[in-house]
């Protein structure tokens, strides 16, 4: 069996939505003549933990788990949470908060760690994989995911160190991932993170990215990446749906957001035409399921759908599987042009209509057209069109199926095994 590592932060027990792809891919690697083992950290203080997907962790798995160095203590002091209180990602970039400690906060995230706040990681873990790789050879590939992209930089130090070839795979862009665009990086800092995205990509064997317009706008970017750059689809499990009916609820709509949606994510002309609708007697409810960031809240305040709207929270993996059978909508909110959202592909799956939206995103729309699944508007549409149309939409779950992660695995590896 060819051995491969992979590098990734977020794992069991954690509940952050970045670990599903590895943790399944690894799953299915197994399956196909592959021994992974896993390089992580042995605690994500940030995220929420789900303790449900440690059952999906292979049994004989060779983890490797190493301290960290992270500044989420600071963080808390510094915007006046306890150290048991979770902290919100809508909330930590949002300009909805005024406070000097947020601010200052957000400053020295910017700014001061490069390439992200987990670069506290780097040395942690260079020093126990290393140990790890000099007793057990013949690795034949490093795979990393990010972000966060201090996991890249993990895998081209040993990549370099060992000679073993690296693939990392980018679940966001880099130096210009969206929440940048609205906050100020000084030169030296755009210097030295724009100089660590080259060196990984320039030492790297092949790259993946999880979308075509990310590949594409990173070639445009590098011409010399066009011949190693593939793409794989972030997807979804079928296992995760079997057993699970879908259901409509009796009294209403349900409209349902899951995962985090942030302030840049606000499609504030759609929430007033449900308001509109609903004076003049539709009965709708908006559900969010995850985190919501306070400029979003604030907008349906000032719409007064608020006691139409329910806050869940966080819920297990498997929970907010069922969560989404029950809605009558599915709705997703695309970062920008390059991003197709993890959740897009659960919401597939499910068959219910989806209302997306993304400005300019192409790839989101073609998505949904070849599905005929749901529909993509602008985030200044009020998407009147969606419930003129809703009738037409019938999810072609034989197309859908294509992104079940089994059959992702399995192009993964065509591309590392040469």
């Amino acid at each position: 069996m060819d051995k491969v590592l992979f590098i990734t932060y977020f794992w069991p027990p954690s509940g952050k939505a970045s670990l599903h792809w590895p943790l399944k891919i690894i799953q299915h690697l197994s399956e196909l003549n592959w021994l992974p083992a896993v390089l992580t950290v042995k605690e994500d203080i940030f995220s929420h933990k789900d303790e449900s997907l440690l059952k999906h962790v292979p049994p004989n798995l060779n983890i490797i788990k190493t301290g960290t160095y992270e500044p989420f203590k600071i963080y808390r002091k510094l915007i006046g949470k306890k150290n048991n209180e979770a902290l919100i990602p809508s909330e930590s970039i949002s300009k909805e908060n005024k406070s000097l400690g947020h601010k200052l906060s957000v400053w020295i995230r910017m700014n001061l760690f490069i390439p992200d706040a987990r670069a506290g990681w780097y040395w942690p873990a260079v020093k126990v994989s290393r140990k790890f790789l000099m007793k057990n050879e013949n690795y034949k590939v490093i795979v990393s995911i990010g972000p966060p992209h201090t996991g890249h930089l993990i895998g081209k130090k040993l990549s370099k160190t060992f000679n073993i070839p690296h693939v990392p795979v980018f679940i966001d862009p880099w130096t210009d991932i969206v929440y940048y665009k609205n906050f100020i990086r000084n030169k030296l800092t755009l210097a030295v993170d724009r100089y660590f995205e080259k060196t990984v990509l320039q030492n790297a064997k092949k790259v993946v990215f999880v979308t075509h317009t990310m590949k594409n706008d990173y070639i445009r970017k590098y011409k010399w990446l066009e011949n190693k750059s593939h793409v794989l689809y972030w997807g979804y499990n079928e296992e995760d749906f079997e057993g699970i009916i879908s259901s409509a609820p009796q009294d209403g709509k349900v409209i349902l957001h899951a995962g985090n949606i942030f302030d840049y994510q606000n499609p504030v002309n759609f929430w007033k035409n449900i308001k509109r609708k609903m004076e003049k007697g539709e009965k709708f409810k908006i559900k969010f399921i995850g985190t919501v960031s306070p400029g979003i809240k604030k907008t349906i305040e000032e719409i007064s759908l608020k006691e139409h709207t329910e806050f869940v929270g966080f819920l297990p993996y498997s929970e907010m599987i069922k969560e989404l059978m029950k809605a009558s909508y599915l709705l997703v909110c695309a970062t920008e042009p390059r991003h197709v959202p993890g959740k897009l592909f659960e919401y597939l799956r499910t068959g219910k209509p989806i209302i997306a939206f993304g400005n300019n995103n192409e790839e989101v729309k073609k998505i949904l057209e070849d599905s005929n699944a749901g529909m993509l508007f602008n985030y200044n549409d009020d998407a009147e069109d969606f419930f003129i149309k809703k009738g037409e939409l019938n999810t072609n779950i034989e197309i859908v199926k294509k992104f079940d992660r089994k059959n992702i695995a399995k192009e993964l590896v065509e591309i590392i095994k040469d």
